[in-house]
């Protein structure tokens, strides 16, 4: 069987937080989905700028 590196308590403890909390969860999850598309796939400079003006145009949680 495989050794874990957390503790059985830790993964209860994570599951439980995970339950709680699904919007943050979600948020971290998008994130860092974000984060590794624009740092491993995007091909060039104007698929981030798409990003950018998509966030500046459409994000209600942008401020100007």
């Amino acid at each position: 069987m495989k050794e874990l590196k957390t503790s059985e308590a830790q993964r209860r403890a994570t599951r439980k937080w995970e339950q709680n909390n699904p919007e943050a969860k979600r948020y971290s999850r998008n994130k860092g989905n974000a984060r590794t598309f624009a740092r491993k796939y995007a091909k060039n400079l104007e698929e981030v700028e798409e990003l950018v003006d998509i966030f500046k145009n459409e994000n209600p949680n942008y401020k100007k």
